[in-house]
């Protein structure tokens, strides 16, 4: 599989035997955390850093799976030209109608009765665009996952625009609900990867992406996918200074079912719906940080020791997560006892 995919130009790098994380670094990086770009273990060869290593070279190829056959196969989805839909399907609370569809209103004579994952979510969007659902696209390479949710692969080509990845919980970037978008600086699991929950199979007769349809590219513009050649920098808002030690023990008391969600995703490897419930952990404690209840410093150590215990090999994709929900969370400062 792995020389399928560079044959077809698309980078890709090792998955840890038997998941879909990517495979450790090397005990250099784990002890001393920087940058990719800074990193001797790329350009000796290492896949170190997850997609960051992700490559075509064929004598790489054969040096990680040559050794190591069982190790899996991600896409690094950017330099690949592809645009993957991950639709979930996980057990979760549905979210009020103003979050399902960022930036679309549903209104209330909208019958929302039985929508319960990514699978609605999508479909309810192509509806309102008068297309079919992007799930049912049968010209296009769909993939479906152990846990029940789907991957719907798409191409943007050489040339094409540049999209970002989001996750569908997102309070700033999303699509839809329960539908994250694996794109610039994400990977995707190829078909034929085995987990201990099952097998990543492809569903129906294509075995290759289609070009991204022009109404699903409309929306990933919409919805702040396409990022800006000049980002504009705006400051976090400045924390009010901490309160009283009653009041950190009111947000403590607050984060703590939210944190106790987390670490519950340890029970399993995957179909846990982990990043969502650590997006959703942060996010509140940004608003907490932001209300003066917590100190940066603190909601960081709690985010970080629930995110490890639950995913230990997937630090950075933690770390990644707690940071930009914790961003997202200052905006709109939070106060557990209620005041403004």
């Amino acid at each position: 599989m792995a020389r399928w995919c560079a044959g077809n130009g698309w980078p890709v790098h090792p998955l840890a035997a038997g998941r879909k994380t990517p495979a450790g670094n090397c005990q250099a990086c784990r002890q001393d955390p920087h940058r990719p770009a800074d990193c001797p273990c790329l350009p000796a060869g290492k896949w170190c850093h997850g997609f960051h290593a992700a490559t075509t070279d064929p004598e790489l190829l054969a040096a990680w799976w040559g050794v190591n056959p069982a190790l899996g196969v991600g896409v690094s989805c950017g330099p690949a030209g592809l645009v993957v839909l991950d639709v979930d399907a996980h057990s979760a609370e549905v979210p009020h109608r103003d979050r399902l569809l960022p930036g679309i209103p549903i209104h209330e004579s909208v019958n929302l009765a039985g929508l319960a994952s990514g699978f609605d979510t999508l479909a309810l969007l192509a509806a309102l665009r008068g297309q079919p659902s992007p799930a049912d696209d049968e010209s296009t390479l769909r993939v479906r996952t152990p846990s029940g949710g789907l991957h719907v692969w798409y191409r943007t080509g050489p040339d094409g625009p540049s999209y970002r990845s989001s996750v569908g919980s997102s309070p700033k970037v999303a699509l839809a609900w329960q539908v994250d978008v694996r794109a610039g600086g994400g990977y995707i699991v190829t078909p034929a990867t085995r987990t201990p929950a099952g097998t990543y199979t492809p569903v129906g007769a294509a075995r290759f992406p289609a070009p991204l349809p022009d109404w699903l590219a409309a929306e990933l513009r919409r919805t702040g996918h396409m990022p800006r050649h000049a980002p504009v920098q705006v400051p976090a808002p400045r924390p009010r200074p901490v309160r009283a030690a009653r009041s950190v023990q009111r947000a403590q008391r607050l984060l703590e079912p939210l944190l106790a969600e987390v670490e519950a995703c340890g029970a399993a490897a995957e179909g846990t719906a982990f990043t969502e419930k650590l997006n959703r952990a942060a996010y509140t404690a940004g608003g907490l940080i932001a209300g003066g209840h917590l100190t940066e410093a603190q909601a960081q150590a709690l985010l970080t020791a629930a995110a490890d215990s639950a995913r230990p090999h997937r630090s950075r994709h933690s770390l990644t997560v707690i940071a930009s929900a914790l961003s997202a969370g200052a905006a709109r400062p939070f106060h557990p006892e209620g005041r403004p």
